[in-house]
């Protein structure tokens, strides 16, 4: 392939800052632009030498390049959306992008769900990694093992992190539709992304038509014990394998044993004999979803022929992912864990798997509401009952007020005011100084910080530790 000048206006997206690395390893010249350029996607960028310039402009594209990426964060009146509207010149999505570029006439094996989608698709690719399958790979997230996001490698299997979020401004469908995915993780659905859904049957439908496009001799491996996968299910023509805890399902997890060093669980097929022909594993995350995680991982390396020894080998050296139960470091006695939690179920299941992991010890909830969905109340109660396990709670300001509709906006005081109400302490600090302030005064040896924003949250973590 001829190199090509590829310019991508939003590069600091995770896809996108991924994409632009396995671009520039091809021999492609590469260079960017964003108006939120912050770790971790800014530092493997320039561990590439892709240069990106800070903030949209026409006279970024003055160098016409062979071809525009654009992301999906960027609209209609973008200065260098309306420059390549009326340049004319070459562009893309970066979902369609990835499948012409490295995906096809690939086995594509993609991750989907509305949790847990990064630290299953990292885990497969480097179970897979330890098979010498030799994997490429896309994910939204740095998985620890690689120390980067994506990986463009020889094997015949592409790993893709199957994002149901819009593709871009002229291509309203999930990214996760131009995938062609040939094998398929669905770990749970519920209702996100708000200002893409208008219910959880929206996202439905959107699974519903996705599973139509995997073929009949791939295979399909979801979550038996949800009840809203079970409902998508009906409109699959591929086979199916299902997992969970309940007896329904046709691999299922036992004996579940969590502690300071990880979790220990057995697996057992549908149609054997428990005791007899159960296999252990050991995963050094916690918490039940990432035991979840692991089997739909288990079923898809056995279907390619993969070990379970070599499962369990690469459990074993299994680092997880940047921002997901990610110990910061520990000052004073005091702990400071960074999560991207955003949604309710995932922030009760992050604070479950740490308390899981510290038992005994007490643990501070800091949460920024950021995300198009957290800072709206749909999910306002299910919020309240996510810290029902924290010792303490912190909330910050609601991020990007001035485009929620005041009646849609998530009543901060309402959650403090139950939480407060079931013994739980509560607090709101508009101001990331004064969380640490408080936190500072607050905390003793012994204690936990869990820090959960799906954005940078003014780098509170380490300024934290600095404190301390």
């Amino acid at each position: 392939m001829n190199s090509k000048l590829i310019h991508f206006s939003g590069i600091c997206g995770t896809g996108m800052a991924s994409l632009a690395v396995l671009l520039k390893k091809r021999g492609h010249q590469v260079r960017g632009s964003d108006e939120n350029v912050y770790p971790p996607m800014s530092d493997l960028l320039a561990q590439n030498n892709i240069t990106v310039q800070n903030g949209y402009a026409e006279k970024n594209l003055n160098t016409v390049p062979d071809l525009v990426v654009i992301g999906n964060a960027l609209s209609r009146g973008n200065p260098e959306v309306e420059t390549v509207l009326k340049r004319k010149l070459p562009y893309i999505s970066m979902a369609e992008l990835l499948k012409e570029y490295f995906i096809r006439g690939k086995t594509s094996l993609v991750v989907t769900g509305t949790h847990g989608k990064t630290t299953t698709s990292s885990l497969l690719a480097w179970v897979f990694e330890c098979a010498k399958k030799t994997p490429g790979f896309m994910i939204g997230g740095i998985a620890e093992n690689f120390g980067t996001s994506c990986q463009d490698r020889p094997g015949k299997f592409f790993i893709t992190e199957g994002d149901e979020y819009d593709t871009a401004f002229f291509d309203k469908r999930s990214k996760y539709f131009h995938y062609l995915p040939d094998q398929l993780i669905l770990n749970n659905l519920e209702f996100d992304h708000a200002d893409i859904f208008d219910s959880l049957e929206d996202i439905k439908n959107s699974f519903r038509m996705m599973l139509r496009l995997i073929p009949e001799n791939g295979l399909i491996v979801a979550n038996g014990d949800d009840v809203n996968v079970q409902n998508v299910l009906e409109s699959a023509y591929t086979p199916v394998v299902k997992f969970g805890f309940g007896e329904a399902c046709d691999v299922r997890a036992l004996n579940v044993e969590t502690g300071e060093s990880g979790t220990k669980f057995e697996v057992l097929n549908k149609g054997q004999k428990y005791s007899a022909q159960t296999q252990k594993f050991a995963l050094r995350l916690s918490g039940a979803f990432n035991v979840l995680n692991a089997l739909g991982v288990i079923i898809l390396a056995r279907h390619n022929g993969i070990s379970d020894k070599t499962t369990q080998a690469a459990f074993d050296s299994f680092k997880s992912v940047r921002r997901r139960q990610e110990l910061r470091g520990e000052a004073n006695g005091i702990a400071v864990y960074d999560d991207f939690a955003h949604h309710p179920t995932a922030i009760r299941e992050t604070i479950s798997a740490i308390k899981q992991k510290h038992k005994g010890r007490r643990l501070i909830a800091v949460f920024e509401p950021r995300s198009n969905t957290s800072v709206r109340n749909i999910h306002q109660n299910s919020l309240i009952d996510s810290f029902k396990e924290a010792d303490e709670v912190i909330l910050t300001s609601l991020h990007r007020l001035e485009k929620i509709p005041a009646e849609q906006r998530l009543q901060i005081k309402e959650v403090l005011k139950s939480l407060i109400n079931k013994k739980i302490s509560a607090y709101e600090f508009p101001e990331v100084e004064k969380i640490i302030e408080h936190l500072k005064t607050n905390c003793r040896s012994g204690d936990v910080v869990l820090i959960m924003s799906n954005g940078k949250f003014g780098n509170i973590h380490q300024r934290l530790l600095e404190t301390l």
